[in-house]
């Protein structure tokens, strides 16, 4: 179960998806929303950097290359209060199913990759909820970088380090910066206990793995009502499988 920092449990379930850019971790969180909104259930879904409170000031900051190190850590770290007081808690009070892709394990990987200290940015995220699942999809950083930059025309300042000075040519600076988050996440795996699933498989094993993992989790999570529509469709004379035991679960 999720649970707030004090240890209260919370009716709803909150699973996470990590990992380095290019490790496939959206994707698989996509398939696992649709699977879980087949399954009937109730879903909510967000990602790191969305809430509106810092969108333009992290815009702003960004265009004009102010934002240090320490200041995109209290960005993301306002971001993810933001959408936890007026999303993710009440979605996971109602019973609903959160879906984040990306969480405060990403912030310890990359505040840290640009040199803020490990334990400060741990101690300014102390009012996250604790998740019930927590993903990391491990991946090389050769492959990573393969996914990515095939293609890719540009990369931005900021996604690609540069504000670090590693190297002037941007993706000899991004492969720099992405083999320093990549060392992070190995410590946060073995720290926080994240179950590491191997995004070198094919998509369709990876999903197999993810919903196996999911699956012991999902008891007591709210469902969406159905029956309305049933009732209507079976009213008119509609019939068929999809209306054949509306609370059946699937194996």
């Amino acid at each position: 179960m999720a649970t707030m920092p004090d240890g209260t449990p919370l009716r709803g379930k909150l699973f996470i998806v990590e990992g380095i850019d290019g490790s496939g971790k959206s994707t698989q969180l996509d398939l696992l929303h649709k699977w879980l909104v087949s399954r009937g259930y109730l879903v909510a879904f967000t990602e790191w950097n969305s809430s509106p409170v810092v969108r333009q000031t992290t815009k702003r900051g960004k265009e004009r290359k102010l934002l240090s190190s320490t200041s995109f850590s209290l960005i993301h770290a306002a971001d993810l209060a933001d959408r936890i007081q007026h999303y993710i808690l009440p979605a996971l009070r109602a019973g609903a199913i959160v879906l984040a892709d990306r969480y405060i394990y990403t912030a310890f990987a990359r505040d840290v990759a640009r040199g803020v200290n490990r334990d400060w940015v741990r101690a300014i995220y102390n009012f996250a909820i604790t998740p019930t699942l927590a993903l990391y999809f491990r991946v090389p950083l050769d492959e990573s970088l393969q996914r990515i930059l095939v293609g890719r025309p540009e990369l931005k300042y900021y996604e690609a380090g540069q504000d670090l000075g590693l190297s002037e040519d941007p993706y000899e600076s991004f492969r720099l910066f992405q083999g320093r988050i990549l060392e992070e996440y190995e410590h946060i795996v073995d720290e926080f206990r994240l179950t590491a699933v191997d995004a070198t498989q094919a998509l369709v094993q990876q999903q197999a793995r993810v919903r196996k993992l999911v699956l012991p989790h999902l008891k007591g999570a709210r469902k969406v009502d159905q029956r309305p529509w049933r009732e209507v469709l079976s009213k008119e004379g509609l019939h068929g499988r999809y209306l054949n035991n509306p609370g059946q679960e699937e194996s």
